[in-house]
């Protein structure tokens, strides 16, 4: 008889339902095709009682945040609007859980972020949802944040999301009993499409569009990278190594945009993800995305999604 671990999901008031449901069902399959209780898992939230997922469905849970029990592995869970919630009593705790050896602590979907509030992931490598990646950057310069589905080879493993979160918890049930339970366990949920630690979040350029020109590929990579500081278009296509006409006519044909509009569209898409999901002020958003000044970032933003950042924030409240 294998030694049963225990789990637990410390949930974030609006936490990510899919992420949950992914990271209990392999565990619950894992049980069912061995016949023995492989794994065990309970819930905390903040009062002890209750906690609603960011779809409304409210779930009973098992602990508080202040009395988490010792267990093999304590997720920290989490969704929207995990920025602007207060998350002393949770840090506490897994500080707590930390310092005692009670659980190896990790995080899935945006959970991520309230271990890099607590300091947990300073120096390492981590994942978190694609959608919270410049909030991160930004607030937690000294995380070496990734694009991977999951970060398993740190000390604290972090999962971005979604169907991501069943990647991670295949990779441990195979790391726990075998590759053949991980394999039967993911026919069990249908899923015949399981990913590695190295695979990249988001959908690729090339998949999105058909399209495997290496020279696109390369100039999007480093208008990517070079944010803060822009690069003129005549730089990246030195970079690249082909002319600047070359270069157009592939955003042309590929983007049906120009270079330059393209990479303002990258900028002013980080820009509105740090409106909504940092209290930074418009002018320091403004430089982060390599805009001299907040007059100048106010008149692009406007005329790109007809208001201006005081307005996109206000809409908010």
């Amino acid at each position: 008889m294998t030694a049963t671990q225990h789990f637990v999901f410390a949930l974030v008031e609006d936490f990510t339902h899919i992420a949950f449901s992914c990271a209990v069902d392999p565990l619950r399959i894992a049980n069912l095709i061995r016949g023995e209780e492989l794994y065990r898992w309970s819930y905390a939230s903040l009062s002890g009682e209750t906690v609603a997922s960011s779809d409304g469905t409210t779930i009973l849970v098992h602990h508080a945040f202040h009395a988490l029990p010792a267990c093999d592995r304590l997720f920290v869970l989490s969704g929207i609007g995990m920025h602007s919630k207060d998350h002393a009593e949770l840090i506490a705790a897994l500080r707590h859980a930390d310092r005692h050896g009670r659980a190896r602590i990790g995080a899935l979907c945006s959970g991520a972020y309230v271990l890099a509030k607590g300091g947990f992931l300073n120096g390492m490598q981590a994942a978190i949802h694609w959608e919270y990646h410049d909030l991160v950057m930004e607030e937690f310069p000294e995380i070496n944040l990734v694009r991977n589905v999951f970060v398993v080879d740190e000390r604290h493993i972090t999962a971005s999301g979604g169907t991501a979160t069943a990647d991670l918890m295949l990779h441990l049930i195979e790391r726990d009993h075998g590759k053949d339970l991980a394999v039967a366990v993911a026919d069990q949920m249908v899923y015949n499409a399981v990913r590695d630690s190295s695979a990249a979040q988001k959908v690729s350029l090339q998949s999105r569009n058909g399209m495997r020109n290496p020279h696109l590929v390369r100039a999007i990579d480093i208008m990517s990278r070079n944010i803060e500081t822009p690069r003129s278009p005549s730089q990246i296509a030195r970079e690249v190594g082909i002319s600047l006409r070359q270069m157009e006519r592939l955003f042309g044909k590929y983007l049906n945009s120009s270079p330059k509009k393209y990479y303002m569209e990258l900028r002013l898409d980080k820009s509105r993800n740090l409106l909504v999901q940092t209290d930074r002020s418009v002018m320091e958003i403004a430089l982060a995305c390599g805009f001299e000044n907040s007059g100048t970032f106010s008149r692009v933003y406007r005329t790109a999604f007809g208001v201006t950042p005081m307005m996109q924030r206000g809409k908010l409240k």
